[in-house]
């Protein structure tokens, strides 16, 4: 190699990537999808919370957890299976667009 090209490759030579250093920063991108994992299964975990705590409202608004011996109270082994309407979806919807209870 002659000198104008050791030159040359010298000048060059702190352009190239350090092989070494290449992946060093590998551990944000997995922060950040570990986040995103995290905040999705929060957002799951709400989502099945609303739908749960819907189901039993609208349950007892339409009451149908009526306790059948003692009238004025509330079954509460029916509250915890009830189904009181027909796809959870329609929980999540009601409880997601209905902020405040309705006005009477």
């Amino acid at each position: 190699m002659s000198d104008p090209e050791e030159k040359l490759l010298k000048i060059y030579d702190g352009s190239r990537p350090v092989e070494e250093d290449l992946f060093e920063r590998n551990w944000i991108n997995q922060l950040a999808w570990s986040l995103v994992v995290l905040m999705c299964s929060v957002a799951v975990w709400f989502a099945i919370a609303i739908v749960n705590a819907e189901n039993q409202r609208h349950a007892l608004m339409t009451k149908q957890c009526a306790d059948p011996v003692f009238k004025g109270e509330i079954d509460t082994r029916c509250l915890q299976v009830v189904s009181s309407r027909e796809h959870w979806w329609q929980h999540l919807w009601y409880g997601i667009t209905h902020l405040r209870p309705e006005q009477k």
